[in-house]
C-alpha cells in the first residue's frame, strides 16, 4: 500500500527535484504540489495525505506555523535550507530533517523512516557521492537552477550572512547556504576555513604570513579564533608547494 504525500514549497526548483526522487520510490503516491501552505491547507481538506514534504522559508504562512495548525497532522519531512529550525522541528516531532540541496540517498533514508523501514527505489548511476568520484563536485542553488562546481575549480569560498560566494577563476557563484554547511560538506583534507567569512582550498594557497593567506592573487584575513589552528597546518604541511 503506497504513503500518499505532497510537495509544499514556494521553489519551482524544490518541487521538481522532490517529484523526481518521489517518482523512483516504490510506496510513495505523489497526489499534490503545493507553492505555499494556504494551498496545502484546502488539499489536506480534499485528500488523503500520509506524508509532506514541508518547506519551513515560505510567504504567507511558514512550515512550521502550518505544522502546528494541523490537527490531527499527517506525517511531516521537512525540506528547507536553514538549519536553525531543527531544535524546533523535533519538538514538533517531524519525520526527519533535509536540508536542501538533498541528495537522494539522504531522501532515502527520510522516505524508510516515515515508511517503518521498507523501501524500494530504481537505482542510478548518479548515486554514488560526487565528492568521492574523480573528479568531486558539488551542486549549488543560484538563479533557480542547481549549478555543478568542481572542487578543483574553487578559490576560495565568502560568507554573505545567509549566502556564499563561491570563486573561481573563470566565474563567481552567490548562491542561498550557509558557510557552516560548506565547511561540513567539503573534504576537511582539501578544504580549511580560515575566518568566519571565508574556506580556502588548502593546496591553493600561494603564500601566507600570520595574519592572511593569498590565494588566486588576492588575500584573504586570518581569523582570530582560527590562527593557530591554520598556521599549524600551513607551517607544517609542505603540499601548499607542491
Amino acid at each position: 500500500m503506497s504513503l500518499k504525500c505532497i510537495i509544499v514549497d514556494d521553489e519551482p526548483l524544490a518541487l521538481e527535484v522532490l517529484e523526481a526522487y518521489i517518482d523512483r520510490i516504490e510506496g510513495l503516491e505523489l497526489v499534490a504540489k503545493c507553492e505555499n501552505a494556504v494551498k496545502a491547507f484546502d488539499a489536506l481538506k480534499k485528500l488523503q495525505v500520509d506524508l509532506v514534504f514541508l518547506d519551513i522559508q515560505m510567504p504567507k504562512l511558514t512550515g512550521i506555523d502550518f505544522l502546528k495548525v494541523l490537527n490531527p497532522a499527517p506525517k511531516v519531512i521537512f525540506t528547507t535550507a536553514y538549519r536553525e529550525y531543527a531544535l524546533e522541528s523535533y519538538e514538533l516531532n517531524v519525520v526527519d530533517y533535509l536540508l536542501k540541496p538533498i541528495a537522494f540517498n539522504r531522501f532515502m533514508m527520510a522516505v524508510n523512516k516515515a515508511m517503518d523501514g521498507t523501501v524500494e527505489y530504481e537505482e542510478s548511476a548518479d548515486d554514488s557521492s560526487p565528492l568521492k568520484n574523480d573528479h568531486p563536485y558539488i551542486f549549488l542553488k543560484a538563479d533557480r537552477k542547481m549549478v555543478k562546481v568542481y572542487l578543483k575549480d574553487i578559490l576560495y569560498i565568502e560568507s554573505l550572512k545567509d549566502y556564499v560566494r563561491i570563486k573561481t577563476a573563470e566565474k563567481e557563484i552567490v548562491s542561498l547556504q550557509k558557510i557552516s554547511y560548506l565547511e561540513q560538506k567539503l573534504p576537511e583534507e582539501l578544504f580549511m576555513r580560515i575566518h568566519r567569512s571565508f574556506i580556502v582550498p588548502i593546496k591553493k594557497i600561494e603564500a601566507f604570513s600570520n595574519h592572511a593567506v593569498e590565494v588566486g592573487g588576492k588575500e584573504l584575513p586570518i581569523g582570530r579564533n582560527y590562527k593557530n589552528q591554520v598556521l599549524d597546518v600551513l607551517n607544517n604541511d609542505s603540499s601548499i608547494l607542491d
